[in-house]
């Protein structure tokens, strides 16, 4: 008992040498930290601001922009989506551009990367992909979905399948992420990665097997099963 009486005396003496080491330590640098933390009060204040006198009416510009982009994304006007919508409004290029840091800017990004995968620019696309932030559960799929496509395109076999394989494990879609799985099988049966290919075709079977996908996987793993 004695012995844990000490201990306990021990612990309090060290937390007063802490607490007079940070009360030495205030009154030392006492400027630098006030001024510190005025420093940083202005930069939240110039944040606050900056997001909400500027970005915000930036962001409400740019949807407006883009409205006559994406009605012509939607009927698979790829090219004038993404370069000229007509009637003096930006295409997905320079919505992009101008209005990056904003999230219509952000989604503008990967609107032309689709648009840039659909028109055969592989590399242009990878560009605007990269530069695309996505949030929730199903853009980031998307996004390394069309990665592997542009990587496809151009033949760099083993980077598209390691996209594909990127966006089958982001998270479940049912809408998704089969067609992602089916695309990874059918590349990695192409590089005669059979076992990989397998896993893709079983994933398809055992968690979509009502899909379209999941409906006809059978004779995908016949072929692939030794």
């Amino acid at each position: 008992m004695a012995r844990r009486k000490e201990e306990i005396s021990e612990t309090l003496v060290n937390l007063d040498e802490i607490s007079d080491s940070v009360t030495s330590y205030y009154d030392k640098y006492k400027n630098i930290i006030l001024g510190v933390g005025g420093g940083l009060l202005v930069l939240f204040v110039g944040y606050y601001a900056y997001k909400n006198f500027y970005i915000a009416p930036k962001q409400k510009e740019a949807v407006k922009q883009m409205t006559r982009a994406e009605q012509l994304f939607a009927k698979d006007s790829f090219d004038l989506a993404l370069n000229n919508p007509g009637g003096g409004l930006p295409g997905f290029k320079d919505i992009a551009s101008k209005y990056s840091g904003t999230n219509a800017g952000n989604l503008a990004n990967y609107y032309a990367g689709v648009c840039l995968v659909q028109t055969g620019k592989a590399a242009e696309a990878i560009n605007y992909l990269e530069k695309f932030d996505p949030e929730g559960n199903t853009l980031p799929i998307m996004k390394s979905s069309l990665l592997g496509d542009a990587y496809a395109d151009q033949n760099n076999l083993d980077k598209a399948l390691s996209y594909y394989q990127k966006a089958a494990s982001s998270s479940n879609n049912e809408a998704i992420t089969p067609f992602v799985l089916m695309k990874l099988g059918m590349l990695a049966e192409k590089m005669g990665k059979n076992e990989d290919a397998k896993k893709a075709y079983q994933r398809i079977k055992d968690e979509y097997a009502t899909t379209s996908f999941g409906r006809n996987i059978d004779k995908y793993l016949y072929r692939v099963t030794e």
